[in-house]
């Protein structure tokens, strides 16, 4: 099977539409209609991309689009192997949990995600991360793991560190991931926020498939199924921080600067501490710098 990705105008969009029988009842977020023909399916996305996989995808494509082939574009380091990577979101933010997940991504849909747009979250606004994720976590194999905050807390009161944490964490959904693809990986990529000896002291247990695992920093520039599970880990942050919103009321901030402080503090007032403790880490300073405007505000 192939698989054809090309972003249209809106009213070659209309045009495609015109030409075939589709529906738009049932359909996955940030999919605006379906279609099968000639015993092939045609996604068409609310970012104006359409998907065309099937047997002789480029040749329907050059039919209804008329376009020829897709040109093959520069691939990243690993980008020519199948590859598994992982990442995590949510560690330099005081409120909402650590996510992290490894994504499986052959060479055949690396080229797949690149057309969709897929790219570092770091460089990608929230809505577009969200269109992104759920256009491509039914494509791939992947694992999603959320280290809530009660149990951050908890994990912190043994003593463990935000490395550990993570180490324990990436080494599990790197193992999940293996665990439901029949191929052997030809590389594991790992976001490196630890040297390899560290990692592998915090990890628990042993890493998977050792001789194939490579640490890499900024590992999204250099492997699409790092950039991925990036997408994938920060869209389930997102959605964590959208719950708080709705309980407290309030637009919570990301990451842990002065107008964190401020929303921490009115959520001590409108709810409790206690309530505060069990949306954030509280390791960090913003929890102290919180109490200290509520002092100085009855002082």
């Amino acid at each position: 099977m192939s698989t054809v990705v090309k972003t249209l105008e809106q009213k070659e969009i209309e045009q495609l539409l015109r030409q075939i029988t589709y529906e738009t009842t049932h359909l996955p977020p940030g999919m605006v209609a379906r279609a099968k023909i000639q015993g092939h399916s045609i996604s068409i996305y609310r970012s104006n991309k359409v998907m065309i996989q099937g047997k002789d995808a480029e040749n329907l494509a050059a039919q209804l689009l008329g376009t020829a082939a897709p040109r093959q574009s520069a691939v990243h380091q690993y980008d020519q192997y199948n590859c598994l990577g992982s990442d995590e979101a949510g560690s330099g933010d005081y409120f909402g949990p650590m996510t992290v997940v490894a994504s499986y991504v052959s060479k055949k849909n690396a080229e797949i995600l690149k057309l969709l747009g897929v790219m570092d979250s770091k460089n990608l606004k929230d809505p577009k991360i969200v269109e992104l994720a759920e256009q491509i976590i039914p494509m791939i194999p992947h694992s999603l793991l959320v280290l809530t905050n009660p149990k951050y807390n908890e994990q912190k009161a043994r003593g463990w560190s935000q490395v550990k944490m993570k180490a324990v964490l990436h080494n599990q959904a790197i193992q999940n991931v293996l665990s439901k693809i029949e191929e052997r990986p030809d590389y594991i990529v790992i976001d490196q926020f630890a040297v390899q000896g560290v990692y592998e002291n915090y990890a628990l247990t042993p890493i998977p498939e050792r001789d194939r695992t490579r640490f890499e920093t900024k590992g999204e520039s250099k492997s699409i199924a790092i950039a991925a599970s990036s997408i994938i880990a920060r869209y389930a942050f997102i959605r964590w921080m959208d719950q708080i919103e709705l309980e407290t009321g309030l637009d919570i901030y990301k990451g842990a600067g002065s107008k964190v402080d401020l929303q921490a503090a009115k959520i001590i007032e409108r709810k409790s501490l206690a309530y505060l403790d069990s949306i954030t880490k509280k390791d960090f300073k913003n929890r102290a710098k919180a109490l200290d405007l509520i002092e100085r505000k009855r002082s």
